[in-house]
């Protein structure tokens, strides 16, 4: 498609907007309303919890990365009682603990998770928190950017009563728009709450009102027509792939990725210490002492510009390499390529690695 006709696209019309919000509810397998935001997943990410959350909210909030850490600030500027259940980031949160945290504060009525840490690596159970929550019957709040696509993500088999997907991970779609499903329990949470935003962009209760209740016929402003129809392309995709199969295609990535830097050596380790709690998203690696990880990751992409390659972010960069396996970098050949560069980069600095063996490791982690 040439610039030119980008630029003349006709006007994306309600009824495509509403089929395009049918087929991510599909993906989701979700009864629930589905509402495609206008902007990155920060949007639906944060209009959640100030539509759902205010003064009278006791907020269980997990930490198991940043995100975790910047749901609780969000929280509190509500007005909400925060009770911060942090893990270290190369683990994930138990739902023994989650339960622990239900005895020890009984009048816990909201609970916020990242399902995938992108950031530092992790994945927490989900399914299995979600039982803890329903037993508590607080409302769950579930940021699911980084896991939809690389691992099931079921908000009514959970309980989930608030779940943000983003495009632009593993469903190789758009970063500009993203999707939120809404439980009833969570309308109802939101119409009772006085500090709800309204005529706002952060507003879900505006959608409900003008959107969903008159019958998804008129659209609240002009809809980001690129990124929807990039986001209807990206699920096109994926729905002729297979949903499972997209899904194992990001499994075997991460398990090439984690089997092949323990074969290469360098004293390249995994971050997440349990193959069970790694995300298959990103897979996170720590450097040996006295190697900076952002050093190593610049010199890397200098020779090779394009690798999915990250430092961590703060002071995670000292120490964390963050291999993406996002969308069509879920294959084989990147992922050699991405263990190939930092196979040379730790060699220049004098340390033992063994590309040969490391390409063998990630093949065979595949049968």
């Amino acid at each position: 498609m040439t610039t030119h006709s980008l630029l003349d696209l006709p006007p994306l019309s309600a009824a495509r907007f509403a089929s395009i919000e049918d087929r991510v509810a599909r993906l989701l397998d979700t009864r629930q309303d589905v509402l495609v935001m206008q902007g990155e997943a920060l949007l639906p990410l944060e209009g959640a919890i100030r539509a759902t959350a205010g003064p009278g909210t006791t907020a269980l909030n997990v930490i198991t990365g940043p995100y975790g850490q910047t749901f609780g600030n969000w929280l509190r500027d509500c007005g909400a009682t925060v009770i911060d259940l942090a893990v270290p980031f190369h683990t994930a949160v138990t739902a023994a603990a989650v339960r622990q945290a239900f005895a020890d504060h009984p009048e816990i009525d909201f609970v916020s998770l990242v399902h995938a840490e992108a950031a530092t690596g992790n994945t927490n159970p989900v399914a299995e928190i979600g039982e803890a929550v329903r037993e508590q019957g607080a409302l769950f709040y579930l940021d699911a950017v980084a896991s939809v696509g690389a691992e099931p993500v079921l908000p009514d088999a959970w309980g989930v009563d608030l779940c943000v997907i983003g495009a632009q991970k593993a469903m190789g779609g758009p970063a500009g728009v993203s999707a939120v499903s809404v439980s009833e329990r969570a309308w109802a949470r939101m119409a009772a709450n006085p500090g709800a935003p309204r005529r706002s962009y952060l507003s879900l209760l505006d959608w409900k009102e003008r959107w969903i209740d008159g019958g998804r016929k008129a659209l609240l402003h002009a809809p980001a027509q690129l990124e929807m129809l990039a986001l209807e392309e990206c699920v096109e995709r994926i729905e002729a792939a297979g949903l499972e199969t997209v899904i194992a295609r990001h499994r075997a990535a991460a398990a090439a990725t984690r089997a092949g830097a323990l074969a290469l050596g360098g004293g390249l380790e995994p971050y997440v210490h349990d193959a069970a709690e790694a995300a298959p998203v990103a897979t996170t690696l720590r450097t040996p002492a006295g190697v900076v990880a952002a050093e190593v990751v610049a010199e890397a992409l200098a020779e090779e510009p394009g690798l999915p390659l990250a430092a961590g972010g703060g002071a995670l960069a000292a120490e964390m390499i963050r291999v993406n396996h996002y969308g069509p970098d879920a294959e084989p050949k990147v992922v050699d390529a991405c263990l190939a560069a930092l196979g040379a980069v730790l060699a220049r600095r004098g340390l033992a690695v063994d590309p040969a063996g490391a390409r063998r490791a990630a093949a065979e982690s595949a049968r």
